[in-house]
């Protein structure tokens, strides 16, 4: 263990967290720059006494679910919890699950691009972030509970949306094969994490359809680049499809663009002033 590395560590991980990064109130007086020590520990679940120590290279050996909780606390990366782990003499071991954090550069990416819909999927196929346009391509993310914005599982045990499979899309079928391997490969990757044994067992009981792709053993399929999704309000939209891979957190970007001149480039703007508001229904 490098008690003096990892106080400096902490201290320079603590002093890059915004109290707005993770929900608090700025202040009035505030002066650390970052978290003070209290609010690293209280995130931490650690006492601040201890997390006092740590920073002044006094404290004791961290053990893995301190190191778990700091690594939470001070938002770090994949690669900055690895060096944590070191600094502190314990080897880092496999990820407890998949990672539901967007980095905030990707947020901003999202937001900026306003003529595409886009979103972000965890290594389960979750949509962890979206932006306006997709969320009025596909439906309002922010109105479902969050196991019901897994696609896997939206694909294989619904609700359908609108009376369809999966908003529509023409590729459903390829869809499910593909989700299914990636499923299997991140199932893989977490093996200890009870959410995704769990959604796996859900949807072999639920669904015959992914127990038969779960037990071809695929891993790899590959996407669609182009597919049409079915909107109820402005019809069919035909768009094509790229995946940016954010391999340090598991997750993909997915890229929804129409060709420049299409109907389908038109329905994405006219969805881009509905939103999500619903305007077949009545009010």
């Amino acid at each position: 263990m490098d008690r003096r590395e990892l106080a400096a560590f902490l201290r320079s991980r603590r002093e890059r967290v915004t109290p707005a990064d993770v929900g608090l109130p700025a202040g009035p007086r505030r002066r650390t720059p970052g978290l003070r020590r209290e609010e690293a520990a209280q995130l931490a679940f650690i006492s601040t006494e201890y997390y006092t120590r740590l920073e002044q290279a006094r404290g004791p050996r961290p053990s893995p679910v301190v190191l778990a909780g700091l690594a939470r606390a001070l938002r770090l990366t994949d690669a900055e919890r690895a060096h944590l782990h070191h600094l502190a003499g314990v080897p880092p071991g496999t990820p407890p699950g998949p990672s539901r954090e967007v980095r905030q550069s990707i947020l901003d990416l999202l937001r900026r691009l306003t003529q595409a819909a886009a979103i972000v999927t965890s290594a389960t196929i979750e949509v962890i972030a979206w932006n306006d346009l997709a969320a009025a391509l596909m439906e309002d993310f922010s109105a479902l509970p969050r196991r019901d914005r897994n696609l896997v599982r939206r694909a294989f045990l619904g609700p359908p949306f609108g009376g369809r499979r999966l908003y529509g899309v023409s590729d459903v079928e390829h869809f499910a094969r593909h989700s299914a391997a990636r499923l299997r490969a991140a199932a893989a990757r977490y093996p200890g994490d009870p959410e995704v044994a769990g959604l796996v067992r859900e949807l072999r009981e639920g669904s015959a359809e992914f127990a038969r792709l779960w037990d071809s053993h695929e891993v790899a399929v590959g996407s669609v680049m182009r597919k049409t999704f079915q909107h109820p309000l402005v019809g069919p939209v035909t768009v094509n499809c790229d995946v940016l891979d954010i391999t340090d957190r598991d997750q993909q970007v997915v890229i929804y663009t129409a060709e420049p001149g299409s109907p389908s480039e038109q329905a994405l703007r006219l969805l881009s002033v509905i939103g999500t508001q619903r305007m077949d229904v009545p009010t």
